[in-house]
């Protein structure tokens, strides 16, 4: 089978994370979101089943820094409002993204992966796709079962993004089958709330993905 193409959509770092803003300041959290994009990548890049990978994002920074990571970065403001003008958000740079890599592999299958699991292992996310392959569109749910950290759409297939609050019941509802992936999956385990934050702390292996204040 063809290898897989994944984009990585990852707001402006200044933008990002939101809800850390009450555990860290602007700076710390800037730096995180940065920190974990870079951490998703190489993971993903790591994963043998990933043919490429798509950047998309508004933050100058990391998307200087693909190439040279072997990423493909592409601008979210001026891919979405040329590709999917009438999406909003998250859902249009998903859709701008696997344009891109469709027109770079036209018979990958895609995938999206979000920029915020510092702590992915690249066997984990091989172990997804693999699943996945059996399903025309699928998704992973986040370790809390509501959200989606993972999105797949085979050869020939389109993503149908839905990315928001309780976002793994609508994509379910739009036809990406839930994947039965174990809770304790790196896969599962992304940084949205400062309790993710205090997990991560706790990571030895990662001591990358948290800022200096």
């Amino acid at each position: 089978m063809t290898g897989w193409w994944v984009v990585v959509p990852v707001k402006d770092a200044r933008r990002g994370k939101t809800r850390l803003a009450g555990v860290l300041d602007d700076a710390a959290r800037t730096a995180l979101v940065r920190s974990m994009a870079l951490d998703t990548l190489a993971a993903v890049l790591a994963a043998p089943s990933v043919a490429g990978a798509v950047l998309v994002t508004a933050d100058r920074d990391l998307a200087a820094a693909a190439p040279g990571l072997g990423v493909v970065p592409l601008d979210e403001p001026a891919a979405a409002a040329a590709t999917h003008a009438g999406e909003a958000g998250l859902d249009a740079a998903v859709l701008a993204g696997a344009a891109h890599a469709r027109g770079l592999a036209p018979h990958a299958p895609v995938a999206v992966v979000l920029g915020d699991l510092p702590r992915l292992d690249p066997t984990d996310l091989d172990a997804a796709p693999a699943s996945a392959a059996g399903h025309a569109r699928a998704h992973v749910p986040d370790a809390a079962g509501t959200g989606t950290t993972l999105l797949t759409a085979s050869t020939g297939r389109t993503l149908r993004p839905r990315f928001g609050a309780g976002s793994s019941h609508r994509h379910a509802a739009a036809g990406h089958v839930r994947l039965d992936v174990p809770r304790s999956s790196s896969l599962r385990h992304d940084v949205d709330h400062p309790a993710d934050l205090v997990l991560l702390a706790g990571q030895d292996a990662w001591p990358s993905a948290l800022p200096e204040k």
